[in-house]
């Protein structure tokens, strides 16, 4: 038995309609199911589904009750630290998928560049941004980490 892949990236948004339309309207995720749960105060749920079919966020609304890791950032330009550094997607042009988040209201943090890791070099080209929601998220080229292929 063996992992098989990530399931899904849970969030809490701030604004819940927002964050469901950035998702959707800027990143091209789908809605896949939305519901509620009023064990836990979620009045709001929506588990986004991307164009590949296997990668989802689970968007939660800012009152639900629910665990999480970390703390939450105390205003807009504090850092929360926690267990989940950022999460990344894979993309087919990092420069248009950069542009098209900060039209939406996400803010910079790491500008499109090359980037060259380890020995021998995996160069590799990506871009970082705060989601309007506060989410750091990086956006990748397709690169191959599985040096053991090789």
């Amino acid at each position: 038995m063996s992992v098989k892949g990530l399931a899904h990236v849970a969030i809490q948004a701030k604004d819940y309609k927002a964050t469901i339309a950035f998702y959707t309207q800027v990143l091209g995720f789908k809605v896949g199911h939305h519901w509620s749960l009023p064990s836990f105060q979620i009045k709001e749920a929506s588990m986004l589904v991307s164009t590949d079919q296997r990668t989802c966020i689970e968007i939660f609304d800012s009152e639900a009750v629910i665990p999480a890791q970390g703390t939450k950032a105390s205003s807009d330009g504090d850092i929360a630290h926690g267990a989940l550094l950022h999460f990344a997607f894979y993309v087919d042009n990092v420069d248009d998928i950069y542009q098209k988040a900060l039209a939406h209201g996400a803010k910079p943090y790491v500008k499109p560049s090359q980037l060259s890791l380890g020995e021998p070099p995996l160069v590799l080209k990506n871009a970082v941004i705060h989601s309007p929601n506060g989410e750091v998220i990086e956006f990748i080229e397709d690169v191959d980490f599985d040096r053991s292929s090789r």
